[in-house]
């Protein structure tokens, strides 16, 4: 809204409305159509103030005694049973028969390469190849890539100078 509509009051009387409202309205009160009920609807019973004090007391002091909550000696048991339940899923729950440690079988062979890798045991060579059994493997098994004939000749060429010291007998 504008400024200038707040100042303004947008509601207005009659010239002359309150010069004789009191009289106006004291002529419609007075007839006999008036529209008032000269009836409330309302009643109070009889008697009902004579005997009054002694009720609301009596309400009052109903209202005021403390309410008592017996305690019952079967919640005692519901604690107890809970309990007993409790020790019972836990017994159940123990594992009674657990194994001994750690097998050699539960080791992943990547656990235990990477021991031997970490680890300095001061075994020499032939310590080694007194504990690893050698019948029935071949020396390809010990190797990451398969020699071939190229790479056995490589190998010669750069590390013998002399391949008549390697005593090997001409089979052609």
């Amino acid at each position: 809204m504008k400024r200038k509509n707040l100042d303004k009051n947008p509601f207005s009387t009659p010239k002359g409305y309150f010069d004789n409202l009191e009289d106006n309205l004291m002529d419609k009160l007075s007839k006999e159509t008036s529209r008032i009920p000269e009836n409330t609807g309302f009643t109070v019973p009889p008697s009902y103030f004579d005997n009054f004090q002694s009720k609301l007391n009596a309400k009052i002091k109903k209202e005021t005694e403390p309410k008592v909550i017996q305690l019952k000696s079967y919640k005692k048991f519901i604690g107890i049973a809970a309990s007993i339940a409790a020790l019972v899923l836990m017994a159940i729950g123990i594992d009674w028969n657990p194994k001994d440690g750690i097998e050699f079988t539960d080791l992943a062979n990547s656990d235990i390469e990477n021991y031997f890798e970490n680890h300095d045991l001061n075994l020499s060579v032939d310590e080694i190849a007194e504990v690893i059994p050698v019948d029935g493997m071949e020396i390809y098994d010990f190797m990451d890539t398969p020699m071939n004939e190229e790479n056995i000749l490589d190998y010669l060429n750069e590390n013998v100078e002399d391949l008549e010291e390697l005593n090997i007998e001409n089979n052609e």
